[in-house]
């Protein structure tokens, strides 16, 4: 599952975007992959681990649900059900 958030630009600077992967792992666990950044501009990516997907699914909705209260935009989705 991922999800592609955007602000809006302010000004002349690059919007600010966050990228949420939710993914199997090797081992039979799931990881959350977080990216975020400037769009042209450097990108941070911080890694979670989940042994259980339902904890995994929770954490990939919080993550998602604290940003759009930021002010954060859904761009794209690709293998959510439902984005919100």
């Amino acid at each position: 599952m991922r999800v592609f958030l955007q602000q809006r630009p302010e000004g002349a600077e690059a919007p600010r975007y966050v990228q949420l992967t939710l993914q199997p792992d090797l081992f039979g666990g799931w990881e959350l992959l977080r990216e975020s950044g400037q769009i042209g501009g450097r990108a941070s990516l911080k890694r979670e681990q989940y042994l259980l997907q339902d904890e995994a699914n929770a954490a990939f909705e919080k993550a998602r649900d604290s940003h759009l209260k930021r002010g954060y935009q859904i761009m794209f989705t690709r293998g959510a059900e439902a984005p919100i």
